[in-house]
C-alpha cells in the first residue's frame, strides 16, 4: 500500500472545509431566507417564542423534510391540524447555494473520474446529514391558541378546553428525504453546468444532455425572475409590501411555476375555505373559494379576467427562447428533431417536478364534545393539486414543438462543433 504524502492529506483536508463551507452556506442561506420571509409575514408575533423553530421547521420542509402538526384541546374537546407545502423561494436558496459549493472545486477541468465525484458528494453528504438531524430535533414547539373573550372562550374555560398546536420534524422522514433532495441538486448541477466535469464514460450524453437541461432550468428561473419583478412593482404602486415580500421570500416559484403550468393549458383542482388563504393574487383566490372543489385553468380565470390569456402567449415566447438558447449551445451536428426530443423530455420532467413540489394541503378543525367547527371560523381547510399526466403531456408536447423550432431557429447561428470543408488540392494535368 502506497503511503498518503502530506500533500494528499492536506488535499483531504480542504476537501472537508469545502464540504463543510458548502453545507454550512446552503443551510444558513434558507434559514436567513426563511427568517425574513416568516418575518414579513408576521410570524415574530408566534407565542411562546416559537419564531426560532418555526424557522427550522420552514427549513426542514424546504429540503423535502416532514414536519407534523399535532393539537390537544382538553378533555372534552379535540384538534386536528394538518399541512403540507414546500416553500419553494427557500428551496430554490439553497439549491443553488449547495450547487455553487459542489461545482467550485470542480471548475476550470474537463473530465472528473466518477470515483472524485463520489468522493465529493459522499463528504458534503454526511455533513449534511448531521445538518438535517439538527434541523429535525430542533424543528419542534407547541404554543397555545386563544379562543377570545366572547362565548367561545366562556364554553372553552368551562369545559376545561385550552386548545394547543404544535409542530414535530419526522426525524427519519427528514433525512431520508433531504438527502434524496441532496442527491438531486448534486445531479442537477453536474447536468446544468456547462463547466462541470464528466466521467469520461459519460461525455457522450454531453450534447444531448446538457444543453437542455441548462434551457429549462434558466426558463425556470427566468420566470421567478419576472415574477418578483412583477410583486415588486405590485407592492410600490398599491401596497402590501410586507406580504408581498413575504410571498417573494417564501413562495415566488409557488406562485409562477403555477402559472407556467397554467399557461401550458394544465389543469389544477382547489378548494379554500375557512380564514386560510393561497398567497396568490385575488383572480385565483375567488376562482378557488367556492363551496365545491374548483377548477384551475386557463378557461376558468378568463372567465373572470380574459387577460389570463396572455400566460399562453407568455409561455410560448419564453419557451421558445430556451429552446434556441439550447440549439445554440449544442453542437451543430444535432438535427432540429433531436432538439426537440431533448427539449420534450427535459420540459416534460421539469413540469412533472412542479407537479410533485406544487401541492399545497392545510386543515384545521376544533371541536367541543364532538360539535364541529364550534369556533365559526377558526377551522377550515385549503388544497390545491394539479391533474398530473395531462400536465405532463401537455409540456412534452410543448417542448417538442418549442425545440423543434428552436432548432431550425439556431441555424444560421454559428455554433460548436461547426467545421470548415477544406478545399480538395487540384491534380496536377
Amino acid at each position: 500500500m502506497t503511503p498518503r504524502t502530506p500533500s494528499d492529506q492536506a488535499v483531504a483536508r480542504h476537501g472537508w472545509l469545502q464540504a463543510l463551507s458548502t453545507v454550512l452556506a446552503g443551510l444558513l442561506t434558507m434559514g436567513v431566507v426563511a427568517a425574513l420571509g416568516l418575518w414579513a409575514a408576521g410570524a415574530t408575533d408566534l407565542p411562546d417564542g416559537a419564531f426560532p423553530r418555526v424557522v427550522t421547521a420552514t427549513v426542514v420542509t424546504a429540503v423535502g423534510g416532514t414536519v407534523r402538526l399535532a393539537g390537544n384541546a382538553g378533555s372534552l374537546a379535540d384538534t386536528k391540524a394538518a399541512l403540507t407545502v414546500i416553500p419553494l423561494s427557500v428551496t430554490l436558496t439553497g439549491a443553488l447555494t449547495t450547487a455553487a459549493g459542489f461545482l467550485r472545486p470542480l471548475r476550470h477541468r474537463a473530465v472528473a473520474s466518477a470515483a472524485e465525484l463520489a468522493g465529493w458528494a459522499a463528504r458534503i453528504a454526511v455533513l449534511w446529514l448531521l445538518g438535517l438531524i439538527g434541523l429535525a430535533l430542533g424543528a419542534r414547539q407547541k404554543f397555545s391558541i386563544s379562543l377570545g373573550t366572547g362565548t367561545l372562550g366562556d364554553i372553552g374555560s368551562l369545559l376545561g378546553a385550552s386548545p394547543e398546536v404544535g409542530f414535530e420534524a419526522d426525524v427519519p422522514q427528514t433525512v431520508l428525504f433531504g438527502l434524496l433532495w441532496l442527491a438531486g441538486v448534486l445531479v442537477l448541477a453536474l447536468l446544468v453546468s456547462p463547466g462541470a466535469p464528466l466521467p469520461a464514460r459519460l461525455l457522450r450524453f454531453h450534447a444531448s444532455v446538457r444543453p437542455a437541461a441548462y434551457a429549462v432550468v434558466a426558463l425556470l428561473l427566468a420566470y421567478v425572475a419576472l415574477g418578483v419583478v412583477m410583486a415588486l412593482v405590485v407592492a410600490v404602486t398599491r401596497g402590501y409590501a410586507a406580504q408581498t415580500f413575504a410571498l417573494i421570500l417564501l413562495g415566488m416559484p409557488n406562485l409562477v411555476w403555477l402559472t407556467l403550468t397554467i399557461g401550458l393549458g394544465a389543469t389544477w383542482n382547489g378548494r379554500v375555505d375557512g380564514p386560510f388563504g393561497l398567497p396568490v393574487p385575488r383572480l385565483l383566490d375567488e376562482v378557488l373559494r367556492t363551496p365545491d372543489v374548483s377548477t384551475l385553468n386557463l378557461h376558468s380565470l378568463a372567465a373572470h379576467d380574459g387577460r389570463v390569456w396572455w400566460l399562453l402567449v407568455a409561455d410560448a415566447v419564453l419557451l421558445l427562447a430556451a429552446a434556441f438558447l439550447m440549439a445554440v449551445r449544442s453542437p451543430a451536428r444535432v438535427r432540429a428533431w433531436q432538439h426537440a426530443v431533448h427539449l420534450g423530455i427535459a420540459f416534460a420532467l421539469a413540469v412533472l417536478m412542479i407537479c410533485l413540489v406544487g401541492r399545497v394541503s392545510a386543515h384545521y378543525g376544533l371541536s367541543l364534545l364532538g360539535i364541529g367547527d364550534v369556533g365559526g371560523g377558526l377551522s377550515g381547510d385549503l388544497f390545491l393539486k394539479p391533474r398530473l399526466w395531462s400536465a405532463v403531456g401537455l409540456a412534452a408536447l410543448w417542448g417538442l414543438v418549442a425545440g423543434f423550432l428552436g432548432g431550425l431557429l439556431a441555424r444560421p447561428v454559428h455554433r460548436r462543433g461547426e467545421t470548415e470543408i477544406p478545399e480538395q488540392p487540384q491534380r496536377p494535368a
